[in-house]
């Protein structure tokens, strides 16, 4: 059985609203896209997506949205969590000219992806969208990455950027310019909009799913998706399209910690 160790908290940073970049001072290999198990110790465990990593630490980005993320959000420099990980598929980069689509923190694993690719001398695109811009991620660390003109940013209220969807920049993206591969994080119903409009288009890519995950390496069978029965943790989270398209839970519903199925309709 995978046991968790005990780990520090190095230091935490605010990126933006209700969210925060907790780093912890653990030496890990890991690729982007994986994940790892993070432990409090009388509360609960919960999977986070790697979003920095160095030599001596790594990053996770957390959004107050539960008991869990909030407790973790509130932990300061010294406090220990234990650590289990990393697992999980991670993205593959393949062509030259690539393009990322974030929604709200689901950007997290795609900006360290960025600096991979930057790595291999790849054209990069990066679309990054949210409700307001007070939910936006990353800005300033993207634009370093893939300059200020090859960032695209889109609000549902318009408050920044294009007013509009990830989706409706991404179509005008692949309307214009030669794309060889897509990769996306965000909301369930985002990610199946741009698997269908880059399956439309001919246009390989990866989405990353998020769900509920308890042990985190393919025993306990909680994460499995309809129909097909894959486990998120184990044969995900990173899948491509093809494999996304025989989903048929992506952008429908999912299981909430009891197994029940919640339809993404009620989600505003």
């Amino acid at each position: 059985m995978e046991k968790p160790v005990i780990v520090e908290i190095e230091k935490t940073i605010d990126e933006t609203d209700g969210i925060k970049t907790i780093f912890i001072k653990h030496s890990i290999e890991a690729k982007p896209g994986q994940f790892v198990m993070v432990w409090i110790p009388g509360l609960d465990e919960k999977p986070f997506a790697i979003s920095y990593l160095e030599k001596e630490k790594f990053g996770i980005t957390v959004a107050a949205v539960g008991e869990f993320s909030d407790n973790l959000s509130k932990m300061k420099e010294g406090d220990k969590v234990g650590l289990r990980g990393p697992y999980g598929t991670n993205y593959c980069l393949e062509g030259n000219n690539i393009v990322m689509v974030g929604g709200g923190y689901g950007a997290a694993s795609l900006v360290l992806l960025a600096e991979q690719a930057l790595d291999k001398n790849m054209n990069i695109k990066f679309i990054l969208g949210a409700r307001d811009k007070n939910k936006l991620l990353y800005i300033e660390r993207i634009k370093k990455l893939v300059g200020e003109e090859n960032l695209i940013i889109t609000t549902d209220d318009g408050s920044m950027g294009a007013k509009g969807f990830v989706t409706d920049a991404l179509k005008e993206l692949l309307s214009k310019e030669k794309v060889d591969k897509v990769f996306s994080c965000g909301p369930d119903k985002m990610m199946k909009s741009v698997t269908e409009l880059c399956t439309e288009n001919n246009v390989k890519g990866e989405i990353s799913m998020e769900r509920w995950m308890k042990c985190g390496f393919g025993l306990c069978g909680h994460c499995c998706v309809d129909p097909i029965g894959i486990r998120v943790c184990k044969e995900g989270p990173v899948i491509d399209f093809e494999l996304a398209n025989k989903i048929t839970e992506l952008g429908s519903y999912h299981r909430v910690k009891s197994s029940r199925k919640e339809s993404l309709e009620v989600k505003k």
